[in-house]
């Protein structure tokens, strides 16, 4: 028996953009703490705009805050980040855009539920 690979889709909820889509897991879109960390293949936006506005957490390292703009032109601030330097322990958040689990701008489509 082979194991399926969850699909999700994450959407920006104002103007219906999606922003990732892919299989959850290590080389997709991982879960972790709370967090989505999206790989570079299951991000389909060109939306996110780095701030430059740094952060820092004690175990992971050091982060950039990420703003997204949606085809309209509209700014939601700090919706995501990304880590620039971090934990070599943590190798899988390294340099992937990352949003919340949970925020009332992004929706979460689990796409094996539409098949």
């Amino acid at each position: 028996m082979t194991a399926v690979a969850r699909l999700i889709r994450i959407i920006h909820e104002p103007d219906g953009e999606t922003i990732a889509e892919g299989e959850v897991g290590l080389w997709g879109i991982t879960p972790f703490e709370g967090n989505y960390y999206i790989s570079r293949r299951c991000l389909k936006t060109k939306g996110f705009r780095t701030t430059w506005l740094p952060g820092l957490c004690i175990y992971k390292f050091l982060y950039v805050w990420l703003d997204f703009v949606a085809a309209d032109g509209t700014r939601d601030r700090m919706l995501g980040w990304r880590y620039w330097l971090p934990n070599p322990l943590f190798f899988f958040i390294a340099f992937r855009v990352a949003v919340p689990q949970v925020a009332s701008t992004l929706r979460v489509v689990d796409l094996d539920t539409t098949r």
